[in-house]
């Protein structure tokens, strides 16, 4: 029951901050009113949840320490949740990815202190690194080669006076729903973690998940990502939507498919070829979109600086402050479970 509960907070608290990973620019563009897409992002990241979320199933913070006790998920989770609700007050887009990550790490490093070893697994940490770089790399580029041909062809169809503004926002809503259906395949898995940790630190689970189990986790996940993108999602819809750079329907359209496209490639051509999917940052994914198609447009005065290095700067925090609280926070349960 603790287990379920935390993941519906997880798969809540993913929704307050990475509702405006697939709608941002379907509302920064000004295509869709924030009420609007957050509809259509609810129906799809429903679908990517249930049919392809069981891709990316692992147990949370991505194996990257040991978890003893049911104790130390309990805090990995709270861990998470808090810094994700805190930044999604305040509209910072971060890595709940990362977040997890960085949580379960300070549970492992409560043991270095108290056993002299902390059982981190420093390869997850270089797959992060390198998460840091491929990802936003990808989207940037990607999403500036979209720009330069769709204008292009947005000139075209205006010069033969097709309406193509009307195109371009039918193009919007396709993007929209590929780029929701993507983030619910994607990250789905973050939520259904927690549960998954949960059943086996409790000897409930032994092996892997049936496909019953993952369908009903992921109807639970997709719940709790909708519920959290309706009632917290705007504050980082507004941050990314309007505060990184000014958008128009070419731009949105460019930046929504290549964010679409990146996080989808992740998910399904690893799983084709290696029989597992790799969860990347959605958030990262679609706040280099965003700033690409910014910088093809204008160059660096077209993109808020001060923004990005705040947002930059809090994907850089996600991993030390997540792993500093769940530290402190298993310090304490020690120390209240001693008495």
């Amino acid at each position: 029951m603790l287990g379920f509960a935390l993941m519906l907070y997880i798969a809540w608290c993913i929704g307050a901050n990475d509702a405006a990973n697939p709608t941002e620019c379907a509302v920064g563009s000004g295509a869709l009113s924030v009420k609007k897409a957050l509809i259509i992002f609810s129906i799809f990241v429903a679908l990517g949840s249930l049919m392809q979320g069981w891709m990316v199933m692992k147990t949370f913070g991505g194996g990257i320490s040991e978890m003893r006790s049911v104790y130390d998920a309990l805090i990995a989770s709270l861990a998470t949740g808090i810094w994700i609700t805190v930044a999604s007050y305040f509209g910072m887009p971060i890595s709940t990815t990362h977040s997890a990550v960085g949580a379960v790490m300070g549970v492992g490093l409560s043991y270095l202190l108290r056993y002299g070893y902390a059982n981190i697994r420093y390869e997850v940490i270089s797959r992060i690194v390198i998460s840091w770089i491929t990802s936003p790399i990808s989207s940037i580029i990607l999403s500036a080669a979209l720009y330069i041909v769709l204008n292009k062809i947005y000139y075209k169809l205006s010069s033969m006076r097709i309406p193509a503004d009307k195109l371009f926002r039918y193009l919007m809503i396709c993007g929209l729903i590929f780029s929701a259906y993507s983030f619910g395949a994607n990250d789905v898995s973050n939520a259904t973690g927690v549960y998954v940790t949960f059943l086996r630190l409790s000897g409930a689970l032994v092996g892997g998940i049936d496909m019953a189990t993952a369908l009903m986790l992921a109807s639970v996940g997709a719940f709790g990502i909708i519920l959290g993108g309706f009632t917290a999602g705007h504050r980082v819809i507004a941050t990314v939507a309007f505060k990184i750079t000014r958008m128009d329907l070419v731009s949105g359209v460019a930046g929504e498919f290549a964010n679409a496209l990146v996080v989808w490639l992740f998910t399904t051509l690893p799983y084709i070829l290696f029989g597992y999917g790799i969860p990347i940052s959605t958030t990262h994914s679609s706040v280099s979109a965003v700033i690409g198609v910014g910088l093809v447009r204008g160059g660096l005065r077209a993109v808020d600086k001060s923004v990005i290095l705040r947002i930059i700067s809090s994907w850089l925090l996600t991993v030390p402050l997540t792993a500093g609280l769940a530290l402190s926070l298993r310090i304490l349960t020690q120390i209240i479970l001693s008495v």
